[in-house]
């Protein structure tokens, strides 16, 4: 009895499921924009977001300009975000909010735009033009919509994408001093022009203390390696160097291997200084 039952419950579903799916074809081949609109709504709101969005991509031209227009586009813009199609979503996001700038879901729209560039930014090491577009996106919503609901999830994908552009320029810095101390000393030339930019561009970054560090290593090694005529300005920029991560980060985590760095700086500065004075 028990398995009749649960076969019979088995059927009654597939016997629903095929007639919910017919429903759906044949609403979805005619051209009853009415239909179209009732069917979608309902499977929007059942959660069936691709087939929803099916049949909005095939009337929400017919309701532009009319009552349910805003109704519409905001369904549609957010069924291609539901289905993950993030590009599309963005795009009809910005749609809708140019079309009703006033709209009661203008807000939500702003957030769920930005969300989509958000879902679109590609890992740190590639092309970075979706985190841009995102981060933009996301400062105008938070400039615009200070109270909103979503503020504070914003600004957490703002920072979070801030940081990742960060370490995109960061980690260029980081390869030249590699490469600096391994081959070419001309690497550690870059390294520092490259540090110096991005501790002038981003002061507050989690990296401002290895970027601190780091150019200790490049200008130590390029002092240490240089030529006479120009290595005691060099040890002074490597000396320099030194200071400045102490005196941004008094009790640095590269405390050890700065000290172990400046040992020889120091010793061949006071060369110089003893020179200077028998020569007096």
């Amino acid at each position: 009895m028990f398995f009749r039952t649960k076969n019979l419950f088995y059927i009654l579903i597939i016997s629903i499921s095929l007639n919910a799916c017919g429903e759906y074809q044949k609403v979805l081949k005619k051209p009853d924009t009415k239909a179209k609109y009732e069917l979608a709504e309902k499977l929007y709101n059942e959660g069936d977001f691709k087939k929803a969005n099916r049949l909005l991509e095939q009337i929400a031209p017919g309701y532009v300009g009319k009552p349910q227009g805003e109704r519409v586009m905001f369904f549609f813009a957010k069924s291609y975000y539901e289905i993950e199609d993030y590009n599309f979503a963005g795009y009809q996001f910005e749609r809708f909010l140019k079309s009703y700038p006033k709209s009661d879901k203008a807000s939500e729209a702003a957030f769920l735009g930005a969300k989509s560039y958000y879902m679109l930014s590609p890992r740190y090491s590639v092309d970075q033009t979706d985190t841009d577009k995102a981060l933009t996106k996301l400062q105008l919503f938070i400039n615009l919509y200070p109270e909103s609901e979503y503020f504070a999830e914003a600004n957490i994908m703002a920072k979070e994408l801030t940081t990742k552009k960060e370490k995109k320029t960061f980690e260029v810095a980081k390869q030249f001093t590699k490469l600096g101390k391994s081959y070419i000393l001309d690497y550690s030339v870059s390294a520092i022009a490259a540090l110096d930019n991005f501790i002038s561009d981003n002061p507050g970054s989690i990296y401002h203390e290895e970027a601190l560090y780091l150019k200790i290593e490049a200008t130590t090694n390029i002092a240490l390696n240089s030529t006479e005529n120009r290595k005691k300005e060099r040890l002074e920029a490597a000396k320099m160097a030194y200071n400045n991560l102490f005196k941004y980060f008094p009790e640095t985590k590269y405390a050890e291997d700065a000290n172990d760095l400046i040992e020889e700086v120091d010793e061949q500065l006071n060369n110089y200084s003893e020179q200077e004075n028998l020569s007096k």
